[in-house]
């Protein structure tokens, strides 16, 4: 029975967690405080010994059945949990809800209070700056202690000299009064010369005491910075040697789908629960193919129980639009113009080997939005994030052969590969892009070589939050409205895009929605650095109901199965499926139509699992090959590699024409730092004229004074009417602007 202590917003109990397919679930001892859910094996580990921790700020909670739920964070650590009895868990639900709330309602609070500028040098520096102040006001003190004794003495001593003298009655009267007002202000200020006198002392003892905790905490915090970095040494050591481990193979009696979640003979001990975190046993497929009899599917036909035969028209269909596997999608639909394709640049200057400490500025900044710390560009690349936005139309090909779909789940098979294909760039870029400044645009205009055109521009700056808009000569429309929510984690960075895509085709009327999945970055503190995608997306039709549900699988050491996998079913309105997907988010992407499913075998867990009879599998998309030389360019794919070529004609906001990133780009790394931090105060100044201007009005309740007086140039917010989200909607002009030449309404912002 778990217990709730009221004081402290603990909650603690024993509850089963699933630990591996040989130990199955285990007993374990849970506490939940202050946001963060622990486990021990017992009880009587609590002082010594935590197997794990999760933060329930950025945790997702999620129910199975009766007594199951799950808790995780994006990927990095995942607790398949069970309660004695259903009331128990609905207890630890109620709980975890709760401190998830606080917990949320507090980091909010403390980002809110974060300053954009670094806190440590200037807590020092103010520091000093106080002791120094004090110092001289000990000084004075003392300085005016011997001027009162020196004073007070030399006025009693002329007061006496004066009560000597012969003089007329009335004046020795005087004479004695003022020669007692004498005495009581030398009572006085000898009182109060004691007190200054004990004020001294004790300003010099505390002083004292005050520079030895100083310095006492600094060397605390010097130790615990080595210690931590000595155990994220130790740590990516055991994680390279479990690599190099020889593991053996799976007992032949177990199944492809059963079998990634076995680590030979290793002992699977509750000493080694750290590594439940990454297993991949957390991520069990849902799902089972199996490849059909191709010469029974051609005897049978469509009269195979289960496919329709719309359903086999769509598989015709597909296979003839993408034979030749995903070099389909760079086929010619239409004629395009007979102008000559501009010749687009293939190189950028290499990278400069500056070295620098990352975990040097990443240790102050554990548990805080990225984007309120400045960076140098040491850890950039020479793009915004307005034009990383913008390379999500690397393989827009697929787009256009989803134009050309006459039905519906084969066009949404299309618009699931250019979901998938969207994260195929950074796979290796472990640079950040450049924050773009309020204001800042950017555009890529490729109507007459591609087709297409793109506009975006920063909307807003805290949180930070670009709105884009793509239209094609082929019929679809791309817009989405993303804000980047990021939090350094002290060994990884979680970087969590918030907001929906949508993508309508004028032809069909078809209407898509979907979101982002978590981008985490790891080894922050040691090691190389490597990226990871990881979560589910729900690709909804809004027109017809159907779906297309992927689920990009996080990276585990356990793992049997390929890297960086992504799996998907695409169904009906009324939850049929039609198509299976599968690949990689780095590779390429194939199809099989479905010609039937059954209930398999139950799984782990007791879940049955939904075993598809499928066509074999025809490729939909695959990368391009990375450029020459990319490793000395930032990892740039071809299309990157153009983004920031300068062009004539664009907006006087263009991120091309931003002087710190393009002298990074030259190479020139220090005068991108001071360029940078010159455009960023330049930034703060301008927000602080937009909040003295609007001071004194009132604000719409939920907005922030910068919100409610900055207006983006070429967006207008409203709200949607799918999604029902307020969200910033292209409202038109850029282009006749470009065309007149006319910028005279945009701001200043270089």
């Amino acid at each position: 029975m778990a217990e709730l202590k009221s004081p402290s917003d603990m909650y603690k109990g024993w509850l089963f967690k699933w630990t591996n397919y040989i130990k199955g679930y285990q007993r374990r001892w849970f506490v939940l405080s202050n946001g963060l859910l622990s486990y021990y094996r017992t009880q009587a580990e609590m002082g010594h010994t935590c197997r794990g921790t999760i933060n329930l700020a950025t945790a997702n909670i999620s129910v199975e059945d009766s007594c199951n739920f799950v808790i995780t964070n994006g990927g990095a650590q995942t607790y398949h949990l069970k309660a004695s009895s259903e009331v128990e868990r609905q207890r630890w639900i109620t709980a975890l809800e709760l401190a998830k709330a606080k917990a949320v309602r507090m980091q909010a609070e403390s980002d809110d209070s974060a300053d954009e500028q670094p806190s440590s040098q200037a807590d020092k520096t103010e520091a000093q700056n106080t002791l120094r102040a004090l110092s001289c006001k000990v000084e004075d003190l003392s300085t005016c202690n011997d001027l009162i004794a020196k004073h007070g003495a030399a006025l009693q001593r002329s007061l006496s000299e004066l009560e000597g003298l012969r003089l007329p009655g009335d004046s020795g009267d005087k004479i004695k009064q003022v020669n007692e007002r004498a005495t009581l202000f030398r009572i006085t200020s000898n009182a109060m010369i004691n007190a200054c006198r004990d004020f001294l002392l004790l300003a010099q003892t505390h002083s004292r005491k005050w520079a030895k905790t100083l310095q006492q905490e600094r060397d605390q915090r010097i130790r615990l910075e080595e210690t931590l970095e000595q155990l994220a040494k130790q740590h990516n050591h055991l994680e390279r040697a479990f690599r190099g481990a020889t593991v053996l193979p799976a007992s032949s009696g177990h199944s492809a789908g059963n079998a990634k979640g076995s680590v030979g003979s290793r002992d699977l001990s509750d000493e080694e629960d750290e590594n439940e975190f990454f297993d991949a046993m957390e991520d069990v497929a849902e799902f089972i193919t199996v490849q059909a009899d191709p010469r029974i599917h051609r005897r049978t036909g469509s009269n195979i129980s289960g496919a329709s035969s719309e359903g086999a028209f769509e598989d015709q269909s597909l296979e003839d639009q993408i034979s030749g596997g995903g070099s389909a999608v760079t086929l010619e639909l239409v004629p395009r113009d007979s102008a000559p394709r501009r010749e687009r640049r293939k190189r950028i200057p290499d990278k400069p080997n500056y070295s620098l400490n990352l975990w040097s500025i990443m240790k102050n900044c554990i548990g805080k939005e990225l984007s309120r710390i400045p960076m140098p560009v040491n850890f950039n690349e020479p793009l915004s994030m307005l034009q990383r936005l913008t390379e999500d139309l690397e393989y827009h090909g697929l787009l256009d052969r989803a134009s050309q779909c006459d039905h519906s789940l084969e066009q949404l098979c299309y618009v699931a590969a250019f979901t998938v294909s969207s994260y195929s760039t950074t796979v290796s870029r472990t640079g950040k892009p450049f924050n773009p400044l309020l204001g800042e645009t950017f555009e890529l205009d490729r109507l007459q070589e591609e087709g297409y055109r793109s506009i975006c521009e920063q909307v807003s700056h805290h949180p930070p939050a670009a709105a884009h808009h793509v239209e094609s000569r082929f019929g679809w429309t791309l817009r989405q409205e993303i804000a980047i929510a990021s939090k350094f984690r002290g060994k990884y960075l979680s970087i969590m895009p918030q907001g929906s895509i949508h993508c309508t085709f004028s032809q069909s009327g078809n209407h898509y929605t979907w979101k982002k999945i978590t981008t985490t970055v790891h080894n922050i503190i040691v090691g190389k650095l490597w990226i990871d995608q990881s979560g589910e997306v729900d690709i909804i039709n809004r027109k017809t109901g159907d779906k297309c549900h992927l689920k990009f699988a996080p990276y585990s050491y356990f793992s049997r199965d390929v890297a960086r996998k992504v799996t998907g079913v695409v169904t009906d309105s009324v939850g049929k499926a039609h198509y299976i997907l599968s690949g990689t988010w780095d590779e390429k992407m194939e199809y099989s139509r479905v010609l039937q499913s059954s209930k398999g075998v139950n799984g782990a867990e007791g879940r049955q699992k939904t075993v598809y009879e499928t066509l074999r599998a025809k490729e939909l998309w695959h990368k391009h090959k990375a450029p020459e030389h990319a490793e000395t360019m930032y990892y740039f794919s071809e299309l990157a590699l153009t983004l920031n070529e300068p062009e004539e004609g664009v907006a006087p906001t263009d991120s091309r024409l931003r002087p710190d990133q393009r002298l990074m780009e030259n190479g020139r790394w220090d005068e991108a730092n001071t360029e940078k931090q010159r455009l960023e105060e330049k930034q703060r100044a301008a927000r602080r004229r937009r909040e003295n201007d609007s001071g004194s009005r009132s604000l719409e309740e939920g907005q922030s004074l910068v919100e409610s007086t900055y207006r983006p140039m070429w967006f207008e917010r409203e709200e949607d009417p799918v999604t029902r989200e307020l969200v910033h909607v292209y409202k038109g002009g850029y282009w006749e602007a470009k065309e007149l030449q006319d910028w005279q309404q945009c701001p200043e912002i270089y």
